[in-house]
């Protein structure tokens, strides 16, 4: 029987029931109990008697302040957004190197590239696919699950509840806690109802009696967001090319970042600018690649619209829905799917069709609002489920390669090598930056799937303190999708297909999208180990890419390359004074003190800028260090100034 209890109830009973060694199961991201974690944690620290070890993924935490101008900007702006949202206790700890010896925190995914210097977080973290993490926790001996839920809002006195944003591993572990309890160990449930989270219907939907505890007093306070970031031009003509291979009437997965809303932008522009859209890509002259666009995707608009099948129901599939691009129905039987896909389906029979299938929610604050704000009749097309169902293929097979018909698959990756291979997860040096989540699986499906692609989008160059490199190179010393999984490779240059593809004409198609200042060096690498012949020439189309002929095509279609295409938390000024941080990171090592100084050489005068200078402090700087930050800054608002 459910009991109704205060958070340190809960913990005073959780440590009466279970045994000495709590294995405590935490959804990934958003759905974390943060409150009742903390009040758990903070008293098994002070019991070395007993042990804690904590089982989940992407812990979030606001982003480090820094310092120098960084903070300036980030201070006010984190206070804003973040409000008084409750940090983890564990994951502070885990910054500053301070894990009590009888408590351990095993991820399988990190928030990226925040952990990097914690030896406890790199030691304890599991490399395991999405799709096998509630295997892998349950037979780490699952005692104990806490998330925050949902409400029904209009009937608040229903005996159901929602897991609402984190459906993804609980759905899949209950069955195996099922029959552990059957077998007589004591596995607790405890949920706490978050006011802001939106009431998912469908399989997210459990009842009371399914949570052991549930916490008294509704949690009120901010939910964490990711607030939308620019989208550079480099993103937007990656996304730009992604968009033509998606087909009409098919399947789309996409990932969180500035990468997939460029994808979600193109297909804005697509669907609602077709005339501009189809000449830009005039433009850039996509002929290398037409080929393969009309057999595998398309540059017209939308008429039976996608259905998304993704692990993280991202802004971007929430925007594309709004605009009737996201709207093609599946159905949860063999025979009505089949019917649906032959265009037999009887009106009466189409009510429980869903149009996005998700694990997880994670986004801005006006994408928890706009889930929130929808009639419940459209919340039941958006089916928050088991990780299990989107990440793979078996169980219910049949049913799901008749829903993800022509799927596009579409991951980011930092790093390719020229062989085909693609990193996204670990530095060459082992440090994990994050995780392989369920990227292995949407490429292994793409494979799997007769009729779908597998899309890594990639951008070709990096710029750090002055420094360029290539993201495309010879060899890696790590990969997270191995080169014999090899599909299509995007970034701002165009398209690479490299499945089913020699070694040769993997190397050569991935050269054509390699920013020119790279090719000569890595043509010479692939000509020494005998993979290209001494004779290779580069096809001259390819001999120009560069991002300068790329800032000329956006010049000339600047309305199709919106900076902010999803919306913005960042005020007008914010959005300028992070354009010219960014570019000032890009561009010098804060280090080299010459440098810096010679860039404050041509800054303008204050007056340029007054706004942005009030913003960040820096209006009447105080002492040498305060007036260099603000010539650097007026050097980078300049230097990045909207014309």
């Amino acid at each position: 029987m459910v009991q109704s209890c205060s958070i340190e109830r809960a913990v005073d009973d959780v440590l009466a029931r279970l045994p000495m060694h709590i294995h405590l199961g935490l959804p990934l991201g958003l759905g974390k109990a943060n409150r009742f974690v903390n009040a758990l944690y903070q008293r098994i620290r002070q019991l070395p008697e007993r042990q804690l070890t904590i089982y989940t993924a992407l812990s979030l935490g606001r982003p480090p302040l820094g310092d120098g101008l960084q903070r300036l900007f980030l201070e006010p702006f984190i206070e804003q957004v973040f409000g008084d949202y409750i940090e983890l206790d564990y994951l502070a700890d885990l910054h500053h190197n301070r894990m009590p010896e009888n408590i351990h925190v095993e991820q399988f995914f990190m928030q990226p590239g925040s952990l990097l210097n914690s030896p406890a977080a790199q030691q304890d973290y599991v490399s395991s696919n999405y799709s096998h993490a509630a295997r892998d926790i349950n037979a780490c001996g699952l005692n104990l699950v806490a998330q925050i839920i949902a409400r029904h809002p209009q009937e608040p006195g229903r005996l159901s509840l929602s897991l609402s944003c984190n459906p993804d591993i609980t759905l899949d572990l209950l069955p195996m806690i099922a029959k552990r309890r059957d077998a007589g160990e004591t596995i607790l449930i405890v949920g706490h109802v978050h006011s802001d989270l939106p009431y998912m219907p469908g399989d997210s939907e459990l009842g009371v009696e399914d949570f052991d505890l549930l916490i008294d007093e509704d949690e009120r306070t901010t939910l964490f967001s990711t607030p939308n970031m620019p989208v550079t031009l480099q993103d937007h003509f990656i996304g730009l090319h992604a968009s033509t291979l998606i087909r009409d009437g098919g399947t789309l997965q996409i990932g969180i970042g500035s990468m997939g809303d460029a994808l979600s932008a193109a297909l804005l522009a697509r669907q609602g600018d077709n005339e501009g859209y189809r000449s830009l890509l005039d433009e850039i002259d996509i002929t290398p690649w037409r080929t393969l666009i009309e057999q595998q995707g398309g540059v017209e608009p939308f008429v039976r619209g996608l259905y998304g099948c993704s692990e993280m129901f991202v802004h971007g599939l929430m925007v594309l829905a709004d605009a009737g691009i996201v709207r093609r129905k599946v159905y949860p039987d063999v025979e009505r799917q089949t019917r649906a896909n032959a265009g037999t389906l009887d009106e009466n029979l189409q009510s429980d069709g869903v149009s996005i299938h998700g694990g997880f929610i994670l986004g801005p604050r006006d994408f928890y609002q706009r889930l929130r704000e929808l009639p419940h009749s459209k919340r039941c097309e958006f089916n928050m489920t088991a990780i299990s169902y989107i990440n793979e293929l078996y169980g219910q097979e049949d049913l799901k390669r008749l829903q993800r018909r022509d799927a596009r698959f579409v991951n980011s990756a930092f790093t390719a090598t020229l062989l085909g291979a693609a990193v996204a997860d670990q530095l060459e040096d082992g440090r994990v930056l994050s995780g392989v989540g369920g990227q292995y699986n949407f490429v292994a499906q793409a494979h799997a799937l007769h009729d779908a692609r597998s899309v890594i989008i990639l951008r070709s160059w990096r710029e750090s303190g002055g420094d360029v490199s290539s993201n495309i190179v010879w060899e890696y010393g790590h990969c997270t999708i191995p080169r014999h999984l090899r599909d299509i490779v995007v970034t701002e240059y165009g398209i690479a297909d490299l499945r089913g593809k020699t070694d040769r004409k993997v190397i050569e198609a991935l050269l054509n999208i390699t920013d020119s200042r790279f090719q000569t060096e890595l043509i010479a690498q692939a000509q020494q180990i005998g993979k290209l012949p001494k004779d290779f020439c580069l096809d001259p189309r390819f001999a120009d890419n560069s991002p300068e002929r790329l800032q000329g095509i956006a010049a000339r279609h600047s309305h199709l390359f919106p900076e902010y295409p999803l919306g913005s938390d960042f005020s007008a000024q914010e959005q300028d004074l992070l354009r010219a941080l960014n570019w000032l990171k890009s561009k010098f090592k804060l280090t080299q003190i010459y440098q810096l100084g010679k860039a404050t050489l041509d800054a303008p005068s204050p007056q340029a800028f007054p706004e942005h200078l009030a913003r960040m402090q820096l209006a009447q700087p105080d002492g040498l260090r305060e007036e260099l930050y603000q010539r650097l800054l007026l050097a980078g608002l300049q230097a990045t100034k909207v014309l």
